[in-house]
């Protein structure tokens, strides 16, 4: 099976084990992946185990809670600055796919990480400065998709016969 986080590779050879905490993310890049596939599986633990304590205000209940009226759909990484092996913080761009069970939307972060005592954590995140206005601040505030419009998840399958047909 594919990872979630459209690497590519096999989720047992790429965001598993650092979902499962039997190894560390080694990049920004890598933990911010392992996030979104934590949001796609539905591994709320891990998401809170990889947020800086120091800006930490939500638990698994909370993110479990707002997790099931969303599905996933799709990572695309945009930009990475910094982040890498040698490095103590970094900033990923990414936008994020979504379904809420009406509409289709993306999230479009700019994520600032950091690094203490060798582990990558998520610190914060914005919405980037050219923002489009399919951006969202949050995943309750999608855009509308049009029925006969292609379907966001990446299906191939017009909106109104895949994730639209119990909308």
């Amino acid at each position: 099976m594919k990872c979630p986080c459209t690497s590519g590779e096999d989720y047992s050879a790429c965001c598993e084990p650092i979902v499962k905490q039997q190894q560390k993310a080694k990049t920004a890049e890598a933990l911010m992946r392992s996030r979104y596939t934590a949001y796609v599986r539905g591994a709320y633990t891990y998401l809170v185990a990889t947020h800086d304590p120091a800006t930490c205000e939500v638990d698994a209940a909370a993110l479990a809670a707002s997790g099931r009226r969303i599905t996933w759909s799709g990572l695309q990484v945009l930009a990475t600055e910094a982040g890498g092996v040698d490095d103590e913080a970094g900033v990923v761009t990414f936008c994020a796919r979504f379904h809420d069970g009406r509409r289709a939307g993306e999230l479009r972060e700019r994520s600032r990480f950091r690094r203490i005592d060798g582990r990558w954590f998520y610190f914060d995140g914005s919405l980037p400065q050219a923002a489009t206005a399919t951006s969202t601040a949050r995943a309750g505030a999608a855009e509308k998709v049009g029925r006969n419009a292609p379907c966001p998840c990446g299906s191939g399958r017009k909106y109104k016969r895949c994730c639209g047909a119990d909308a």
